[in-house]
């Protein structure tokens, strides 16, 4: 699996070159510069964006299926803004968690 593993990684758009020995793969990783440094720093911003929405689409998801109960008389209307209210707060809740991690990532990134 060496050789296979080997040609991937220089096949790869990384701009990298493995050297192997024998089991083992080195792949010498060079030092960041700052275009590079920014450059990662919008693809983890770009990520967060998608995790954003991703969250919002289960928001939007779970919302329906509480319109679908309501209109189904499974659940009252207090019980569908109680479970809307619970989505709201867990929606804002792991936003926040993303926001944070983004913030962190960014000045990890931006060390020297």
């Amino acid at each position: 699996m060496v050789p296979k593993v080997e040609k991937a990684i220089m096949t790869s758009d990384l701009g990298l070159n493995p050297a192997s020995a024998g089991n083992v793969i080195r792949v010498p990783m060079p030092m960041l510069t700052e275009e590079t440094r920014k450059g990662y720093i919008k693809q983890a911003r770009q990520e967060a964006e998608n995790a954003r929405v991703a969250i919002r689409n289960v928001r939007r998801d779970a919302n329906n299926d509480l319109k679908s109960l309501l209109k189904d008389k499974d659940i009252s209307e207090d019980e569908e803004r109680q479970g809307e209210d619970e989505i709201q707060k867990l929606t804002d809740r792991f936003v926040a968690e993303i926001d944070k991690t983004l913030t962190a990532k960014e000045e990890d990134l931006m060390q020297v």
